[in-house]
């Protein structure tokens, strides 16, 4: 097997095992796991090993590796560790929270991406505990009252017929109601904006949207056959609902979902360009100018090495210390060389 291959493999079993020791202990040793759940369990193990294993080779490529391993370096530098965590708190705001870098493109987009970042937070947050046996709801002394455990402790009680216990019952609701708003923003979007309908794939683009539209659709018609048909084809769409989740589940590592788990590791970046901009600017052999951070253009060229591209040129100099203006200037006499010396053959 590849050593790549291997090694990915290797992440990808301890990803599960992770997930796996998670729900024995959290579950306190699976006496408050509901073996009803275990198909939803089940693909979540799956989807961490698929998880583990795409990052792991994600992360052999090699800029991808020089990024992780130069954003760790610069971030962990104690004396810029205060001022990065303080950074790091303003980009976690920024880019998850409200996700102002989105806004700058497009604010229907913003407002798409919102409502489908947000459902799928909040129905996470619900279904994983639930389906692991971390959380659990029981009535002690009166069948009016739930008590909610977590991680099997009493965290706290609330009557059923109040505003907490209909929160609590219909938060999914909510979540389904956010997705649903997200995912026909974004097809409207999609069918109008001209260069997205260019470019769209059926499996990175709409399949994504094919399935959340499908996870709360057949969630909510579970809460409608509970309250207002007198639990018309519960089962059957009980059924239907896990299928849909749990394809979900399995696509989550080798579709376009798997980028929810690669745009924290980008975060570096923006530590990596202030790290950049603040050391020794590369000068261009041409002209002269600063046009770039030595940082970037060094590792730049020790990547191209490593990929096998040779842009070395005489006397130890290097195509990448050019800055991209003369290199335009370049290309532009050497197609003017090349018309006269044609011109000059033809006379």
């Amino acid at each position: 097997m590849d050593p790549d291959a291997l090694r990915a493999t290797l992440w990808g079993l301890i990803s599960a095992g992770l997930v796996v020791a998670g729900i024995v202990l959290g579950s306190r040793g699976l006496k408050d796991f509901d073996t009803a759940l275990v198909p939803y369990a089940g693909a979540s193990v799956f989807a961490a090993f698929g998880i583990g294993y795409r990052y792991a080779m994600w992360l052999r490529r090699p800029p991808t590796r020089l990024y992780w391993r130069r954003g760790w370096a610069i971030f962990l530098q104690p004396r810029r560790l205060p001022g990065n965590l303080l950074h790091l708190v303003r980009l976690f705001w920024d880019n998850f929270l409200i996700q102002r870098f989105i806004e700058h493109r497009s604010v229907l987009r913003w407002a798409g991406h919102f409502c489908l970042f947000w459902g799928c937070m909040l129905a996470a947050a619900v279904t994983f505990p639930l389906s692991f046996g971390w959380v659990r709801f029981e009535t002690k002394a009166s069948q009016e009252v739930y008590t909610a455990y977590v991680f099997g402790l009493e965290v706290f009680s609330f009557p059923i017929a109040s505003l907490t216990g209909f929160l609590v019952f219909h938060i999914l609701v909510l979540s389904a109601v956010l997705v649903l708003s997200g995912v026909f923003l974004m097809l409207w979007r999609r069918s109008r904006d001209r260069g997205a309908l260019a470019v769209q794939q059926f499996a990175d683009d709409l399949l994504p949207l094919i399935l959340l539209f499908a996870i709360s659709v057949t969630g909510l018609t579970l809460t409608i056959s509970a309250h207002f048909l007198r639990g018309f084809h519960y089962v059957f769409l009980s059924q239907i609902h896990a299928a849909t989740v749990i394809f979900t589940l399995l696509y989550l590592p080798f579709g376009k979902f798997f980028h929810i788990f690669q745009r924290p590791a980008q975060l570096s970046i923006d530590f990596y360009r202030r790290a950049g901009a603040e050391g020794k600017q590369a000068r261009c052999l041409r002209c002269g100018a600063a046009f770039a951070a030595l940082l970037h253009v060094e590792d730049l060229k020790s990547v191209q090495a490593e990929l096998g591209i040779r842009y070395e040129l005489e006397g130890g100099q290097h195509y990448q210390d050019v800055c991209p203006a003369c290199r335009r200037k370049s290309v532009a006499l050497c197609q003017d060389g090349l018309w006269r010396a044609a011109r000059a053959g033809g006379a």
